[in-house]
């Protein structure tokens, strides 16, 4: 990336770091206000490709100017995330953005169990999206149903789990590595992998550090980058 008032208006890729509790479209909010700001602009299109969680960190692409158009091909990439599962417990977010409403044992779940367990959520599997998300059903975002509330059916869809792995156990606390297909919900694969233990699980960290062929290394915080445009 070059900083400069013509590569922002023609088209650039930013890669961010987001931090923790922001979400995505504050995030994009942010970046557009200090190009505009730095460079006296005042009009800018500026998206992100793929949306993160406020509870989640990690890689966001923003794409200014014409690049805007290529965000659905970023979307479509493979992405990679690494985080911790809670094992024992559920919540009806599947994260932390709702207090836990069930517990489990774990007493009978080990290492041997964990890693054959994880084997049956490598390749093509059906998921179903946390009530807690932003799609919609019927132009309303299912997040909405859920505070309200109001059940709803949510469909099972299916997507891929390119590779998956334990990095650190430490019960009830399980470390992991995924990289995953577009449309993917790791806290559905939290809440999945809970009750394939004949127990429970929720999602209590996760970080996306990979779309395709972007990594996080290469990423800014949003005061790097505003640094950077200063500077």
């Amino acid at each position: 990336m070059i900083a400069s008032k013509e590569n922002f208006l023609s088209g650039e890729i930013i890669l961010i770091d987001k931090p923790l509790d922001w979400t995505s479209f504050q995030v994009v909010n942010k970046i557009r206000w200090i190009i505009k700001s730095t460079y006296g602009i005042k009009k800018i299109k500026v998206g992100h490709a793929g949306t993160l969680d406020p509870l989640a960190t990690g890689l966001l692409i923003i794409c200014t100017g014409k690049m805007t158009k290529s965000i659905e091909q970023f979307m479509g990439q493979e992405k990679e995330y690494t985080g911790t599962f809670t094992l024992g417990a559920t919540t009806p977010s599947y994260d932390l953005e709702t207090p836990i409403n069930m517990e489990f044992p774990i007493d009978h779940i080990d290492e041997e169990m964990l890693q054959a367990t994880l084997s049956k959520f490598i390749g093509t599997i059906d998921q179903q999206p946390p009530v807690f998300s932003a799609l919609k059903k019927d132009g309303k975002r299912l997040y909405e149903y859920a505070r309200e509330g109001t059940q709803v059916e949510v469909p099972h869809r299916k997507v891929n789990i390119h590779d998956f792995n334990l990095t650190q156990i430490d019960l009830p606390n399980v470390d992991f590595r995924v990289s995953s297909s577009k449309g993917t919900y790791i806290r559905s694969l939290a809440s999945d992998f809970g009750k394939a233990l004949n127990s429970g699980a929720y999602l209590t960290a996760l970080r996306r550090t990979r779309i395709g062929d972007f990594n996080i290394e290469k990423a800014l915080s949003i005061e790097g980058f505003e640094d950077l445009l200063q500077n």
